[in-house]
């Protein structure tokens, strides 16, 4: 009865807000104009709002790579790999330096005390062209190659893994709308069917029990909605924290999770796998790495030839012009380094790249194999989340005409409260369980795309 009584109670109250705004409307009830300016100005409330932002999948993965730190930061490194590359090749190119030098010797009544120096003050001025031709500055630059090509590799690595997350996200927000409109639906008809089950009670037509479990009913189901509505909320805040640089949940998202997406066959994923997968690229452009690092290492038993060219002043005044003439001049020196013994360093060096060079192709090794199972494994939970769909979809179809028959046999007399119960909980868990097979076909999808790097839309 007291449940009886608020219901009441709320009818009246929303009755009377209805003829309140009526009576504003049309400026017959108490205090209109306040009304009036009350609307004007939550008007301009709405006005002064964030736009809602209209987000399809291809927006929310755009908006995600420029926003997710983990992205960035792959991206980062691939640019530092780029940039050791240009280094180690401009390694290999002649340097050129100006050098600027006055040197004071301390004099003797034979000339300067220091042998090397010409005079008690010595001026260079002079541009040095120095080059170094060895093996190890080619392996250093073919070491940086294969680091940066690694690198873009695993750059699209977290690019990919990226869309599956972005793609969950997406479509756990469109999933949870369509479960909280199915919880809403629930809801209403708990309220119905104890309303119902009421009516029949006051004709004596069912017994006080039904009117009990028709109430238990509809507790359940209104927190049903509320834990739908909880779960809507904290899908869109996680999607909101992967696309957004600032919060902002005023947005929303393209309903088309239910839209038909064809499954690529299997030749077609195995052939783009075997073509675009970064894990085994990035794989084996470690392997070239370390087996450029193995030829750098050996490089050390090696002789190394230094050139130097040199062009300016090196005299007793600063100056182009001396006693004897013109200061400037030229010289050049070419320097043969040769390794004799250095304490087995250059074979531990060799060793240990060895060593790199064979875990790196044991990785490899792992990275195809694993390819192939993921390909299969991939596949499968795709193929199957398919096939399943579509048996979800009549699964809710039945469940609901089951929902609305039962409780017409029930008005009728045909049927218990208990069947109808059950209809109801029926319906609620195959609505649901539609919308997370809807969700799990479109991250298998996305998951497909780690291996293919192709993302089937609708």
């Amino acid at each position: 009865m007291k449940l009886i009584r608020q219901c009441a109670l709320s009818w009246i109250l929303t009755a009377g807000v209805a003829l309140f705004c009526a009576g504003s409307a049309t400026g017959q009830g108490p205090d209109s104009s306040a009304g009036s300016a009350s609307a004007k100005n939550s008007q301009q409330g709405t006005d002064n709002k964030t736009a809602v932002v209209r987000l399809t999948l291809q927006d929310a993965l755009a908006r995600a790579r420029k926003n997710s730190v983990q992205f960035q930061s792959a991206l980062t490194d691939s640019a530092i790999a780029r940039q050791d590359r240009f280094q180690a090749a401009a390694a290999l190119l002649p340097g050129v330096n100006y050098n600027n030098q006055a040197i004071y010797s301390q004099q003797n009544k034979n000339g300067p005390r220091f042998i090397a120096n010409n005079g008690a003050h010595e001026y260079v001025s002079q541009a040095n062209v120095h080059e170094v031709l060895d093996l190890a500055g080619v392996s250093n630059f073919r070491r940086a190659s294969a680091a940066a090509a690694a690198a873009r590799a695993r750059a699209e690595i977290a690019s990919r893994g990226l869309v599956v997350t972005v793609v969950q996200s997406y479509y756990a927000v469109a999933a949870a709308q369509q479960k909280f409109q199915s919880a809403q639906k629930t809801a209403d008809e708990g309220d119905r069917f104890f309303k119902l089950t009421q009516d029949l009670e006051h004709g004596g037509e069912v017994a006080h029990s039904d009117v009990i479990k028709a109430e238990l009913q509809m507790q359940e189901r209104r927190r049903q909605l509320q834990e739908a509505q909880l779960g809507l909320l904290n899908a869109r805040l996680d999607l909101a924290v992967l696309i957004f640089p600032d919060f902002n949940d005023n947005y929303e998202v393209a309903d088309d999770l239910h839209s038909a997406v064809p499954l690529p066959t299997l030749g077609e994923v195995q052939q783009q796998a075997a073509r675009e997968n970064p894990d085994v690229r990035a794989a084996l452009e470690t392997v070239h790495a370390a087996g450029a690092d193995v030829t750098g290492a050996r490089a050390g038993y090696l002789p190394s030839l230094s050139l130097d060219y040199w062009y300016g002043i090196d005299a007793g005044q600063f100056a182009v012009n001396g006693p004897n003439g013109s200061n400037l001049g030229s010289a050049a020196a070419a320097t043969i380094n040769i390794p004799i013994w250095n304490w087995g360093s250059t074979q531990s060096r060799i060793k240990q790249a060895e060593l790199r060079r064979s875990q790196a192709q044991r990785e490899l090794s792992l990275a195809q194999r694993k390819l192939l199972a993921e390909i299969k494994s991939l596949y499968s939970e795709a193929e199957t989340a398919l096939n399943e769909l579509g048996g979800l979809n009549r699964s809710a179809e039945l469940a609901d005409e089951s929902l609305r028959l039962t409780t017409l046999r029930y008005k009728s007399g045909e049927a218990t409260v208990l069947e109808v119960v059950d209809a109801q909980s029926t319906f609620a868990q195959s609505s649901f369980a539609y919308q997370d097979g809807a969700v799990r076909y479109r991250v298998a999808l996305a998951n497909l795309q780690t291996l293919t790097g192709v993302l089937t839309a609708p």
